[in-house]
């Protein structure tokens, strides 16, 4: 599917997914820092994604060669990691810095909800540490103090920075 808007384009056609930009993004990033590439890889094929490309040049000040550079260029991500009947988690989330103050993350949050597999849904989540405005704007809202009790959860922040593990491999 596809969606488009003042020199931008949203897609969820895989093919297009420029895997070293979003990895490049990705091992940079506060949540998931020296992300290796093969996980970034794998997240991917495990979720619905969301690229957010320029269609043409949307700097006026740009010369014609810009716009020839920048067109087709992939400048934010999102994926969704769900069931399609009852929950989606909403994770790496981003719009590269020299085109944000666009309204391009709250786009591709309008877009997302909209996604006609992503209706119905009884839950989604996410998880972030700054843009909690961005999210309110677009339906989200704090999980309320007296149901946190019933999140739980696991965390492994070294888990990059160790040796991979073949699946099953004996300790």
């Amino acid at each position: 599917m596809e969606w488009r808007r003042d020199g931008y384009s949203i897609s969820t056609d895989r093919g297009r997914l420029d895997h070293e930009e979003i990895h490049a993004f990705l091992r940079e990033s506060y949540w998931s820092p020296g992300i290796p590439r093969e996980v970034v890889d794998r997240s991917i094929a495990g979720s619905l994604p969301f690229g957010l490309y320029v269609d043409v040049d949307v700097d006026a000040d740009a010369d014609a060669d810009a716009d020839a550079d920048e067109g087709g260029r992939q400048v934010g991500f999102a994926r969704v990691i769900t069931d399609y009947a009852t929950f989606a988690y909403l994770a790496d989330v981003y719009v590269l810095p020299s085109h944000r103050g666009r309204g391009l993350a709250r786009w591709m949050m309008q877009v997302i909800h909209a996604h006609p597999d992503l209706q119905g849904l009884r839950r989604w989540l996410l998880v972030t540490r700054d843009a909690q405005a961005l999210y309110r704007r677009v339906g989200w809202r704090d999980i309320a103090m007296e149901d946190c009790s019933r999140f739980m959860e696991i965390v492994d922040r070294e888990v990059y920075r160790r040796p991979a593990r073949a699946p099953g491999a004996d300790e």
